[in-house]
Order: structure tokens, then C-alpha cells, then sequence
């Protein structure tokens, strides 16, 4: 699993966030975020709201003034997780909007589409496996866009106007680790590291290479693009499962379906998508192969939401009680630590409060609170049911702070009981 903590201020300072799947609206948790820490995985940060605009992609490493050191002018807005994928890369890239002109599919890397194709222009995509990084310039240079499985009809319309993709390169496991610092580690000249054969790895992130101080564990403060062992000759790499995606590392997987029965298109999803309409014009049938998932009635995670654990959902609309089919939804990771909450009587954390480490059936008797408002997520995954003993409506928590629940588009919904989302 990945993970991210976002700062308010420069050099990571001010209030921090901790992140570990997408976020679409920095706002929520932060005013504003200048600075970041990637502890395991990697992630794409956007300088808009609900994954829009100018985009970053992250490794492990700290980031002390993201605005200077990622080009990004605004600050940091929405973050997206990005999964490791295995398999088989498989993408269609087409010349012009709505998946139309000049069509070519790619299983690998190509660093010229112009020259590699006869292409001069790449406006839409079909993602059918794996996730990619397209590129404006040749050779994976410039501006980047971040697609996964998926239709992409219009690059414009994700925010990225006027951007020309010439270039693609696939995320794989030894791309997105082979930039990390070894163990004891410093950048060198790329002349010298070729002469001296002690070449561990490079990125083509069109950053310059003045220079790299070492943060906490051997986490770079900045990133160049070259690096070799120091001189003591360690050349010991960071195991992969220190990133979040060793080969043990398991990942939900949800199929949502245009029609009733599954029928119709579909939309093979593994992590959170804010917008369904991007894939399916609508979705009234899901099929959850694996891992647990919240769905939402209303885009960006808001409105009325329902929990999913494996098995099919023939009807969603009728076997969940949904009054609209499924626009937005959420991977829940499962986690394996303690677990601990504080709840408010009021919003912004004000009223009478109360720190839970297991489930509660009901507050008003264990705690003479009479209602719930606002919570901080200190641990752990948590479900707030609107009744006592996990009934009725529901909302989904995860770590980080929740001022009102009412700005969350859960308008009089009361919260009276709460339950751990355990791995069980």
C-alpha cells in the first residue's frame, strides 16, 4: 500500500495529512499543501481538484517545496495512488478526440510516437491493461499525464489543454524503483557513471541534476537524474515490499456493468474513481471480485454511500436501496494495526468528545453523547452507521480529519453507532 503525508507549509511543516489512496480535494483535510513526504508507493499529484490539470508523478522521497521542485504553481489540490501492475501493458492510442483518425495499440514503451508511428498528435486513449505515463515531449520529457484502465475520450477536458503527447512509457515495478536511492547513495556526473560502470539507475524526469541532499532513512530530498553506490561499495537496493507492492501485496478489484445482470459495457476498476461517467454512461450492476469497496450515489465520494464486500450485485439499485445508480467509488485497504478514533458532538471537533479502539453499538448509552458530527481518524478504517447497532445509512473514514459531516453531502444524518472495517 502507499503512502503520502502532505504538509501545509514548506519543508514539511504545519498541519500534515496522511494519505494512503486518492484524494480529491486536498481541501477537505488541508488549506493548502506546499510540501510531502512519499513514505511507500507512488503517486501522481494534481494542481486542481478531482485529479485536473498539471500533474507530478511521485516516488519515495521527500519534497520540501513542491511548488519549486515539481513546477507546480499552486500547490498541491488532489493526490491519486498508483498501483503496481504485473501483467500484460496493453493501450490504444488514438489521433483525436473521442477515440477517433489514427489508431495504434501499444504493449511497450515507445519514446517517439511521431517517428515510431507517423502519429503527429495523440488526443484520446484506451487504457485495456496496466498504467501509463504519457508524455508532451519525445523521450518521456515535458508534461505528463497519468491514465489506468479506462476510456479517455479528451486529454482537454481532463484539464490538459493544449497538450501534445509524443511519448507513453508503461509503470512497472523496476521503473518506479530503480529511481530510489540505494543504501548510502549520492548522485555523480552521468559521464562519470558510466565510466566507472556503477550506473544503478536513472530518471527521465527532465529535472536537473544540481544536486541531492539525503533525508531521514535514506530518503532523497530531491531528485536528479542519476545516482550510483558511494564509495563504500554497498549497492544494497531497498526490497520492494518496503514500498507498499512486494509480491504479497493484495489489491480489490470491482467490475461495474452499464445494465442490470450484468450486461452492457463495463469498467474493470482497482483503486477509487471519482467520476464513473469517464468509463459508463451509467452503472446499475457491480461484480466484486475481491477486497472491500465503498460506492457512492453522487461524483467526488459524496452522498448517500454502500459498503461492498466480494460476491455480484445483479441490481444495485434494489438489492442496496441506492435511489440513482453508482457514480463514484472507493477502495477500503484493509488494515491489519490498532485501531483508534475520536468523535465529536459537534462539527470542527467541538462538544463533548470520545476516543474509540473497537466498535460501539450505540453512544448515546455508552457515552450520553447525542449525536455525532465530527471525527478524527487517528488508525484504522472505520464504518458511522446513522443508527444504533450498525443500521441504516453509512459512511466511510479513514485516517485524517472530518470537521462536518454535513459538508459532506450528508445533510441530518445522524451517526449513533460505529464499526471497525476489519480483515475478516
Amino acid at each position: 500500500m502507499g503512502k503520502i503525508i502532505l504538509f501545509e507549509e514548506k519543508n514539511f511543516q504545519g498541519r500534515s495529512y496522511e494519505c494512503m489512496s486518492d484524494c480529491a480535494d486536498m481541501s477537505s483535510y488541508l488549506s493548502r499543501c506546499q510540501s510531502c513526504r512519499v513514505e511507500s508507493g507512488c503517486f501522481m499529484v494534481y494542481e486542481r481538484p478531482n485529479f485536473m490539470g498539471n500533474q507530478s508523478f511521485m516516488r519515495r522521497g521527500e519534497y520540501s517545496d513542491s511548488m519549486s521542485m515539481m513546477g507546480v504553481s499552486g500547490g498541491i489540490k488532489s493526490c491519486r495512488v498508483v498501483p503496481m501492475h504485473r501483467g500484460q501493458f496493453r493501450m490504444k492510442i488514438f489521433e483525436r478526440e473521442n477515440m477517433s483518425g489514427q489508431m495504434n495499440e501499444l504493449t511497450e514503451d515507445c519514446d517517439n510516437i511521431q517517428e515510431r508511428l507517423g502519429m503527429s498528435d495523440c488526443l484520446s486513449s484506451q487504457v485495456l491493461e496496466g498504467h501509463w505515463l504519457l508524455f508532451e515531449q519525445p523521450h518521456f520529457r515535458g508534461r505528463m499525464l497519468y491514465v489506468r484502465p479506462g476510456e479517455h475520450r479528451s486529454f482537454r477536458e481532463m484539464g490538459m489543454s493544449g497538450m501534445r503527447v509524443m511519448s507513453m512509457r508503461r509503470i512497472t515495478d523496476s521503473w518506479a524503483l530503480r529511481a530510489t536511492l540505494p543504501i548510502n547513495c549520492q548522485l555523480t556526473d552521468q559521464k562519470d557513471a558510466h565510466a566507472s560502470g556503477r550506473l544503478c539507475g536513472e530518471i527521465e524526469s527532465g529535472q536537473t541534476s544540481a544536486g541531492v541532499e539525503i533525508g531521514e532513512h535514506g530518503r532523497p530530498r530531491s531528485i536528479g537524474p542519476l545516482y550510483h553506490a558511494a564509495e563504500s561499495g554497498l549497492h544494497t537496493m531497498v526490497a520492494a515490499e518496503s514500498f507498499g507492492f512486494g509480491t504479497n501485496a493484495t489489491m480489490g478489484k470491482i467490475i461495474f456493468y452499464e445494465e442490470r445482470n450484468f450486461q452492457g459495457r463495463s469498467y474493470e476498476c482497482m483503486s477509487d474513481c471519482s467520476d464513473m461517467s469517464s468509463n459508463l454512461s451509467r452503472c446499475q450492476s457491480c461484480r466484486v471480485e475481491n477486497g472491500c469497496f465503498m460506492v457512492y450515489e453522487r461524483p467526488n465520494f459524496m452522498g448517500n454511500q454502500y459498503f461492498m464486500r466480494r460476491g455480484e450485485y445483479s441490481d444495485s439499485m434494489s438489492m442496496m436501496g441506492m435511489r440513482d445508480c453508482i457514480r463514484s467509488c472507493r477502495s477500503i485497504p484493509m488494515h491489519r494495526g490498532q485501531f483508534r478514533i475520536k468523535i465529536f458532538e459537534r462539527e470542527n471537533f467541538s462538544g463533548q468528545s470520545n476516543e474509540l479502539q473497537e466498535d460501539c453499538d450505540n453512544i448515546q448509552e455508552r457515552f450520553r453523547m447525542s449525536d455525532c458530527l465530527s471525527c478524527q481518524v487517528l488508525e484504522g478504517h472505520w464504518l458511522l452507521f446513522e443508527q444504533p447497532h450498525f443500521r441504516g445509512k453509512m459512511m466511510y473514514v479513514r485516517p485524517g480529519e472530518y470537521r462536518s459531516f454535513r459538508e459532506m453531502g450528508l445533510n441530518s444524518m445522524r451517526f449513533m453507532s460505529m464499526r471497525r472495517i476489519m480483515d475478516i
